[in-house]
């Protein structure tokens, strides 16, 4: 029964898989658009014990699928500390804290996160691939990204307390912090006008700040890029491990590549 169960939940190859895969998504996205109808006022004073209903009965079904995935895979644990496996939990909470916090449950869109299961259900596995070669260039960036978030850190600290020096409280920099979120958002180019410069010297600082934020956004992409032109993969499949769900296997694996079970 627990091969079956993980036959039919996890393995998109089968048509039981494919199948419950499939309404699983149409599920979710329809319990999404409740949610969201249920935040307009109107739709929510003409049906919102209709939209209730649905939302209780979609809570109740993902909880069940959520414990059948537990049941069904050979090391629960893992799953439940995984991506899918969080967003999972996350799609049920909500509704369940709402009893307690009513605004809560407008968190239910998290489910939106669950379609990406698509990936799997459509054997785009070429994605999957992409997504590796992805994931190893920003691992391999990191160090590179830390050190330029610093300096910029360091950069929108040093700009915020000058143009706190030379502007001052008059003219709306009241603080270091306030000065410090103008920086933020002119170094990134945002410019939402709640806070500008008045004196001369103050928007000559200010022009430096945008020209460097130009510069800084491109840097980076360019790490990002140069790693990802290093990185390489080869094509993974749809197959999903018995023990530990992982995904993202070389054809013709037979083995777990993270856990090491068979296959």
């Amino acid at each position: 029964m627990q091969a079956r169960l993980h036959e039919i939940i996890f393995e998109a190859d089968t048509r039981a898989g494919r199948f419950f895969d499939l309404a699983l998504i149409w599920s979710i996205l329809i319990s999404v658009v409740a949610v969201m109808l249920d935040s307009v006022r109107e739709i929510r004073a003409a049906h919102g014990e209709l939209l209730a209903a649905i939302e209780w009965f979609f809570t109740i079904l993902f909880t069940i699928e959520y414990v059948l995935r537990l049941a069904c895979i050979g090391r629960p644990l893992r799953y439940a500390t995984s991506f899918f496996g969080v967003v999972d939990l996350m799609a049920i909470l909500p509704t369940y804290l709402s009893i307690l916090l009513p605004g809560s449950r407008f968190l239910l869109v998290i489910r939106i996160l669950r379609v990406l299961r698509i990936f799997r259900v459509l054997k785009l596995a070429q994605f999957l691939a992409e997504a590796n070669v992805m994931a190893r260039a920003l691992r391999a960036s990191r160090r590179k990204i830390l050190v330029f978030l610093c300096t910029v850190v360091a950069l929108v600290v040093i700009f915020g307390s000058v143009m706190y020096l030379i502007e001052g409280e008059a003219h709306g920099f009241t603080s270091i912090p306030r000065s410090i979120y103008w920086a933020i958002v002119t170094m990134t180019t945002v410019g939402y006008g709640d806070l500008a410069p008045r004196t001369a010297i103050g928007q000559a600082v200010a022009s430096l700040v945008m020209i460097l934020g130009f510069t800084i956004i491109a840097v980076p992409t360019g790490i990002v890029a140069t790693e990802m032109s290093r990185a390489t993969d080869k094509p993974v499949s749809t197959q999903t491990c018995p023990q530990c769900a992982s995904q993202g296997h070389e054809h013709g694996a037979r083995y777990c590549k993270d856990c090491g079970a068979p296959l």
